[in-house]
């Protein structure tokens, strides 16, 4: 047998590694320059307040779903300025020395409050506050935006899915479609909103997210023909698997899938045409054959619309990826870091559709004798307690200890277990997926 190693004149490829993650440097450089001018001025110790909030939903949206705070909290104990990653500073031009002492002996100190990971949110809501030092909240800014921004982008757009499939379960499946460590962000938000599983085994390993995944067309391709290539994978998992049957020609591929796994065959994937003519048939000719309890999965470039479309369909599950992935057309939520507070007194940006609103905001949200949510109340202070009021604001860290000890999957469960009671609580023109207006009143205290 012949050799498969390449020849002695040709070295081997050198081993890549993934660089490691410096969340300090996950940041933009003006944060450090603000820094280093604040230190020189001595404004750096002045007692601040910061806040998170989004001037507004993206276009259409009815509520918006904050994930990412999890993420946020595992990064902040490792956000520090080691050696190598004051050398990388030095390296790109930030050579005061003030400032590198600085942030040799940072450790973020301060207090973060905020929403509960997985709470709905509209424009306004003060979703994240950070209580520190100037020098030590600006630190945040960058990395608090780039996890929230994202990961809640993902999640409100998955809610919307969720809401659109009626109970019938969610893959995301758009690891290929989006950044190596995006795959793993997106995969973490989706399973919060309800997602019931994701292809992505990386977050499978870190979120404790249950991972599946059967075959692509390539594994059909491989075979000689369609059977061969059942026969092997139903070897390999069973009858219980699901088939992709749309390789060639659906009718045929459905009929060899059953011939090969027998009526008890787990199911059946459609990627591509036209998904509820195809589910119709392919129903038929399933019950037909005999194998009434195989189930349909659908696949192809699928969003909430789609999904929404697909409800009259025997349809009995959802694989979504690129929409999952990019926001369905929202890939960020637009939140902003803004300073609200500097010594005890309010301050506030005035800029022409960028303003924002002075002072330290709490939040409740309200609801009719029912349990239905119909308000958010944001105000300045302390807000007056009604009946039926829940505070949205909840502490998070304390003195630079984050509050919550509970495991990365541990963490994720409780935010998924979160939504699921706040989202139960909307209203029922909240899960229209049409324009409108957004789905709680929204008042200022």
């Amino acid at each position: 047998m012949p050799s498969i190693e390449a020849p002695p004149s040709i070295e081997a490829p050198p081993t890549i590694e993934a660089p490691p993650t410096h969340p300090a440097l996950l940041t933009d450089r003006y944060e450090l320059t603000m820094l280093a001018a604040a230190l020189a001025d001595g404004t750096a110790e002045r007692d601040c307040v910061f806040e998170v909030f989004a001037r507004r939903l993206p276009h259409g949206r009815r509520y918006g779903v904050l994930a990412g705070t999890g993420r946020l909290l595992e990064a902040l104990p490792r956000f520090r300025f080691g050696d190598e990653e004051l050398t990388t500073l030095r390296e790109q031009g930030l050579t005061d020395q003030r400032l590198l002492d600085w942030l040799a002996d940072f450790v973020f100190a301060g207090d973060i409050e905020g929403y509960a990971e997985g709470e709905l949110f509209f424009p306004g809501s003060p979703v994240l506050t950070v209580h520190a030092p100037f020098a030590q909240g600006v630190l945040l800014e960058t990395l608090a935006l780039s996890v929230l921004n994202h990961d809640s982008a993902i999640a409100s757009a998955a809610a919307r899915m969720v809401g659109a499939a009626c109970d019938r379960p969610c893959i995301e499946m758009g690891s290929r479609r989006t950044h190596e460590e995006a795959a793993v962000a997106a995969a973490r938000a989706a399973y919060l909103v309800g997602f019931a599983a994701s292809s992505n085994l990386e977050a499978g390993r870190r979120y404790g997210v249950p991972t599946t995944g059967t075959s692509a067309h390539a594994f059909t391709l491989l075979h000689d023909d369609e059977a061969a290539a059942f026969r092997a994978q139903v070897a390999a998992l069973g009858t219980t698997t699901t088939l992709l049957v749309d390789t060639y020609d659906v009718d045929t591929g459905i009929r060899t899938a059953v011939e090969v796994a027998g009526p008890e065959l787990g199911g059946i994937r459609l990627d591509s045409g036209d998904l509820p003519t195809l589910a119709t048939h392919a129903r038929e000719l399933l019950d037909e054959l005999g194998a009434t309890k195989t189930r349909i999965i659908v696949t192809s470039d699928l969003d909430e619309y789609a999904i929404a479309g697909l409800m009259a369909a025997p349809v009995d599950g959802y694989g979504v990826g690129t929409s999952l992935v990019t926001g369905s057309g929202a890939p960020t939520m637009g939140m902003v870091y803004k300073l609200v507070e500097r010594d005890g007194v309010p301050v506030a940006k005035k800029s022409e559709g960028k303003n924002s609103v002075g002072g330290r905001k709490s939040a409740v949200r309200r609801h009719d004798a029912n349990g239905t949510a119909t308000t958010e109340v944001v105000g300045i202070g302390p807000i007056e307690p009604q009946e039926g009021d829940r505070n949205l604001v909840v502490p998070l860290v304390k003195a630079g200890t984050v509050l919550n000890t509970a495991t990365p999957a541990e963490a994720l469960a409780e935010a998924r277990a979160h939504h699921e009671r706040v989202r139960a609580a909307l209203p029922a023109e909240a899960w229209a997926l049409s324009r409108g207006e957004c789905a709680l009143e929204i008042m200022t205290a």
